[in-house]
């Protein structure tokens, strides 16, 4: 006889049949988490809090306010004058002051560039004022000499042997600086003078249209135009100077760098 192939048959596996409890037997119990957990999490939060509150409490606190000022580098003010416009005299919170809200405090005093600070908690700061510096004089409608910053501010009064260039600003719009419109450029212009001539400028014009001259202590006139290519402009007057033989009255034309014309004084 010939056997048979097997076959495979896929079975399911049935579930077990549901057993109906017996009377009389007892539900199975629930276990329930342990409230350890819970009590562990309330006490870390409360702990956090009141780190937290305490650690405000600190910082807020009369320990942590300004108690001592170190001030350097107020030349054209008095200590008393910053303290009071900072309101460091009245002892404010160390994490209130900052370098820039008291440059912004200070922002009335021309002569104030910038403040640095450096905390040395628990009270104490330096304060270092940085000061601009003038780079030519101007006369007021009082006729009253005043140093002017490269912004063409007004920084105040200046003796009268004040070595540096005269700012000339032909029919200004306004009668004090800083002028309006063109006659900042005259202020740019001082501030660019390279050493190699600068000591050999006496006066600064400029005019309505913003071009400006350069007159010379020997007297000789450069005359830039606008207040553009500075660098090349300079450039070339430091040439003409070290290698040209220049009369008393020439007037020498760079504002056009690479096409210098020079001509003789002005007939008078």
């Amino acid at each position: 006889m010939s056997r048979r192939a097997p076959t495979s048959v896929s079975v399911r596996e049935r579930p077990a049949p549901r057993r109906a409890p017996s009377e009389g037997a007892r539900p199975a119990k629930v276990r329930r988490a342990p409230r350890r957990s819970t009590a562990v999490l309330i006490t870390i939060g409360l702990v956090v809090t009141g780190l937290a509150v305490a650690t405000q409490g600190v910082l807020h606190s009369s320990l942590l306010r300004v108690q001592h000022v170190t001030l350097v580098g107020e030349v054209h003010e008095s200590a008393a004058q910053v303290l009071s416009a900072t309101g460091l005299a009245e002892h404010p919170m160390m994490l209130s002051v900052t370098s820039q809200s008291l440059t912004r405090d200070l922002v009335g005093f021309p002569w104030v560039h910038s403040v640095e600070v450096v905390k040395h908690w628990p009270n104490t700061i330096s304060v270092r004022v940085n000061e601009v510096s003038p780079v030519a004089v101007a006369y007021d409608a009082q006729d009253q000499l005043r140093f002017v910053s490269a912004q063409g501010r007004d920084l105040g009064a200046a003796p009268l042997n004040a070595n540096y260039p005269t700012l000339q600003y032909e029919d200004p719009l306004e009668a004090t600086w800083p002028f309006a419109r063109a006659g900042i450029s005259a202020a740019q212009v001082a501030a660019a003078l390279p050493v190699a001539f600068s000591a050999q400028v006496d006066q600064i014009e400029v005019d309505a249209a913003g071009a400006v001259t350069l007159k010379m202590t020997t007297p000789v006139t450069f005359v830039l135009g606008e207040a553009t290519e500075l660098h090349q402009k300079f450039v070339a007057i430091a040439s003409v100077i070290a290698h040209s033989t220049l009369r008393a009255g020439d007037v020498v034309d760079v504002s056009v760098p690479d096409e210098l014309a020079v001509s003789g004084p002005s007939p008078s």
